[in-house]
């Protein structure tokens, strides 16, 4: 499935052509990126993995998000820092919400760097909720960072907005 996202914008799935631009983004954007095989692994074990493009075919983010039992778990989730601040973080989040009402799973979760305020900013905006503290989960320059654990019930929450997302 695919979805346009604004008329430039398009939300598809990740396919094992996309993985050298998506490497290259995450190296760009994080200090400690996932490496190749994190990525081939996740499309090898039937993870959601969607990639948003725009008009030329060129990657504006990404995600990766783990089923469970009644749960979806996000592992990746990247906008390409030039365009950081654009509400492409936030359509991402509302594909991954509409998956998971799709498939009728409970709850969503995710772990978020301690450090990176903006992106727990965003997802208490969009009704997580700060449920745990993974201590050393994350690699850091120094030392391990710890990971805040986040949930949202599916079911209770309304899909987020997303002036992006044309259904």
């Amino acid at each position: 499935m695919s979805a346009v996202l604004e008329p430039r914008l398009m939300l598809r799935a990740m396919t094992v052509r996309d993985l050298d631009a998506v490497v290259a983004v995450e190296a760009r954007a994080y200090s400690h990126p996932w490496s190749r095989g994190n990525f081939t692994d996740s499309l090898a074990a039937g993870y959601l993995a969607e990639v948003l493009v725009d008009g030329a075919g060129e990657i504006v983010g990404y995600l990766v998000a783990m089923h469970g039992v009644d749960e979806l778990h996000l592992l990746n989730i990247t906008v390409v820092p030039a365009a950081q601040g654009q509400g492409h973080g936030q359509a991402l989040m509302a594909a991954l919400h509409r998956h998971a009402r799709r498939q009728g799973l409970a709850t969503l979760w995710l772990e978020v760097r301690q450090s990176n305020q903006r992106a727990r900013a965003l997802y208490r905006r969009l009704g997580y909720t700060e449920v745990g503290l993974r201590r050393g989960y994350y690699p850091a320059a120094v030392r391990r960072e710890d990971a805040v654990v986040m949930s949202l019930s599916v079911r209770d929450a309304p899909v987020p907005p997303s002036p992006h997302v044309l259904d």
